[in-house]
């Protein structure tokens, strides 16, 4: 929950667990399961996600019919934290835990349009983009995709033109 002159606006982000790049988000004067679904449905947009490839955590607090129903006919599988488990939802405290710190904290947000454009420069400006992360190699998530892609493409190319020994004259 983000504080704002006009009233509290409420957060829901998806993150990719492999690189750790918030892969969508988005605000809503409601915490309910249509920010979550709609949040998620940004997701499922921004990637091409094979049905059974991708699986879908979250808390006990967004877990709903809709959500549940989404996900079963987007073919995601579920997990959900146990309760009062922080370390089951670490990624995600993570994430929240740095929003409130270096871009929330601090500051009075007049509107919801303002707050929206301080996440906006925070998560894709920043964030995704430039933030370096000893996990990821001392890269930024987007860094870390772009050389992955990357390497999949090269290896990729190999296959389709093996230098077999018995094949080269």
């Amino acid at each position: 929950m983000i504080a704002t002159g006009e009233r509290p606006l409420w957060l829901s982000a998806i993150r990719d667990a492999f690189s750790r790049r918030v892969v969508a988000w988005e605000t809503s004067a409601r915490a309910d399961a249509d920010l979550v679904l709609s949040s998620l449905g940004y997701a499922l947009a921004s990637r091409e996600v094979e049905p059974g490839k991708l699986i879908h955590h979250s808390d006990h607090g967004c877990q709903g019919g809709m959500l549940t129903t989404c996900t079963v006919r987007a073919g995601i599988g579920t997990t959900m934290r146990s309760i009062g488990d922080s370390y089951d939802n670490a990624l995600a405290e993570n994430l929240w835990i740095l929003i409130k710190t270096e871009c929330v904290r601090g500051r009075v947000f007049v509107t919801k349009t303002e707050a929206n454009l301080a996440l906006f420069e925070y998560i894709d400006g920043f964030n995704d983009s430039r933030r370096i992360q000893q996990r990821l190699g001392y890269l930024s998530p987007i860094e870390f995709e772009e050389k992955h892609y990357a390497e999949q493409a090269a290896a990729e190319r190999a296959n389709l033109n093996p230098r077999h020994p018995l094949l080269t004259s």
